[in-house]
């Protein structure tokens, strides 16, 4: 776990052994569990650290992540980057969503064993949980590393945060095509993109951007479109 405390000390993340065994512990959990269920490509502890841990663990440095206290991770899969911002910040509360519920299953069952209690864990599309009145803009933050397009992943997070609220969506680094053709999506879901920042750490070789949109009005009631519609026909 020395790559993570490296990490930690440029993040300025305070942490003692007990956290550093609970992210350990989530860790090889989640490489159980994937043995059955798909959670995870990177299998290598090293690099699952890197790649999981470290990665999602980027937003923390900047004031829209410090000045949240109601975050959504979307499309959070075996629950990144949840679960190691949460694990950081036990000060703030985190809803992670997923559409498969296997993931979430397993997710509340590792947050149970860790007492990771600032988690909840709930199964559904986002398309459908958007419009349910206890999520919709309801939220200071989402984040989100889920694989989509910006206009697509837009539709998906932008419902669930309130006028002033962020989301920060973690992208490639060869991502400027796709932000530019989002503008006018994200304008009608009534986002707007205020910056980017690199992803960068001294001893790390990381290959993200962090686009950080402000969700500056409301979004209509018509959006999100029906689950589905989002993926196959993103909004231009």
């Amino acid at each position: 776990m020395k790559q993570l405390v490296k990490a930690f000390e440029e993040l300025k993340i305070n942490y003692d052994d007990i956290l550093l065994k609970k992210y350990e512990t989530y860790m090889e959990g989640i490489l159980k569990w994937n043995e059955a269920v798909n959670l995870t490509s990177i299998t290598e502890p090293s690099q699952f650290i890197q790649k999981h841990y470290i990665d999602s663990l980027l937003s923390v440095i900047y004031k829209e992540f410090q000045n949240a206290e109601l975050i959504i991770d979307v499309g959070t899969g075996g629950g990144f980057p949840g679960i190691p911002l949460a694990l950081a910040a036990p000060d703030k509360k985190f809803v992670l969503i997923d559409s498969l519920n296997k993931r979430i299953k397993i997710i509340k069952e590792l947050c149970g064993e860790l007492e990771i209690d600032n988690v909840t864990a709930i199964h559904g599309r986002a398309e459908e949980l958007a419009r349910n009145k206890n999520h919709r803009q309801k939220y200071d933050l989402c984040v989100s590393r889920a694989v989509a397009n910006m206009a697509t992943l837009s539709e998906y997070c932008l419902p669930f945060i309130r006028r002033g609220g962020w989301f920060l969506a973690y992208k490639g680094p060869n991502t400027d095509e796709e932000i530019k053709e989002s503008a006018n999506a994200l304008r009608m879901l009534g986002g707007k993109i205020r910056r980017e920042e690199h992803a960068k750490l001294s001893n790390f070789n990381l290959e993200h951007k962090i686009i950080f949109i402000e969700k500056t009005g409301d979004t209509p009631s018509k959006y999100p479109r029906k689950a589905g519609t989002p993926s196959k026909d993103p909004l231009k």
